[in-house]
C-alpha cells in the first residue's frame, strides 16, 4: 500500500539519464509499475499506452513506467518508447509503494489470453526491432502490476493493485480515474490489494 499521507517528492533518474520529478509538480502522475525488461504482456499495454499518448497528455497526466530491471536491459525493450522508465532492480520503488511478487502473476486464468497473444507478438520476426524476451528475466517472472495516479502535491488519489500479470489500468480507465478527480476535489479512496 502507498504512503497514505503522500508521496514524498524526489528526483529519479530515467533509463535516458533524464532526471524525472516525482510527483510532476503541474500535473497528474500516473506511475505504472510493470513487471520485466522484455516482459511480452508490459510491452503489448504500454504499446496501447504509446498509441493514446495525445490523450494521456491532453488529460493533464505524465507517464512514469517503473521496472525491476537494469537500465542497460530496459534500453533493449523500451528505449524507443516516449515515455519516462525507471530502472528498479532493488526495488525499492516496489517496496514503497507495496507493490508485490507471487505465482498468480502467471497462474491466474484471467490473464492467459493476453499472455498467449502478447509472446505471439513479441515472437522474433514479427517485432524484429526488438529481441526476443528473455528466457531468464531479472527480477523473474513473477511480478505483479500497479497503477498509482499521484497529484502534483503527492496525494495518492487512485490505486490499483495487480492480481495478475494483466491486471492493470486501461488507457479508458486511466482516463476516467482522471476524470473523476478532475470532477471533485475529493482524493478517491486509495484501495488494498485485497479488495
Amino acid at each position: 500500500m502507498p504512503p497514505l499521507d503522500g508521496v514524498a517528492a524526489r528526483t529519479l533518474t530515467g533509463i535516458t539519464g533524464a532526471e524525472i520529478p516525482l510527483p510532476d509538480p503541474g500535473r497528474l502522475t500516473h506511475l505504472q509499475f510493470r513487471r520485466f525488461a522484455g516482459c511480452p504482456v508490459c510491452n503489448l499495454h504500454l504499446r496501447s499506452v504509446v498509441a493514446r499518448l495525445h490523450e494521456i497528455r491532453a488529460a493533464g497526466i505524465r507517464e512514469v513506467v517503473v521496472f525491476h530491471s537494469s537500465a542497460a536491459e530496459l534500453r533493449k525493450y523500451t528505449g524507443d518508447l516516449p515515455l519516462d522508465v525507471i530502472a528498479d532492480p532493488d526495488r525499492r520503488l516496489y517496496r514503497e509503494f507495496g507493490v508485490e511478487t507471487g505465482a498468480r502473476a502467471l497462474l491466474d486464468p484471467r490473464g492467459w489470453g493476453t499472455i498467449t497473444r502478447a509472446i505471439a507478438t513479441e515472437l522474433p520476426g514479427r517485432r524484429g526491432e526488438r529481441p526476443a524476451p528473455p528466457a531468464r528475466p531479472e527480477g523473474g517472472r513473477l511480478g505483479l502490476p500497479a497503477d498509482f495516479l499521484i497529484h502534483p502535491g503527492g496525494t495518492v488519489l487512485a490505486a490499483k493493485f495487480g492480481a495478475y500479470a494483466d491486471d492493470q489500468w486501461s488507457v479508458g480507465e486511466l482516463l476516467a480515474v482522471a476524470a473523476r478527480h478532475s470532477a471533485s476535489t475529493t482524493p478517491i479512496p486509495v484501495p488494498t490489494s485485497e479488495e
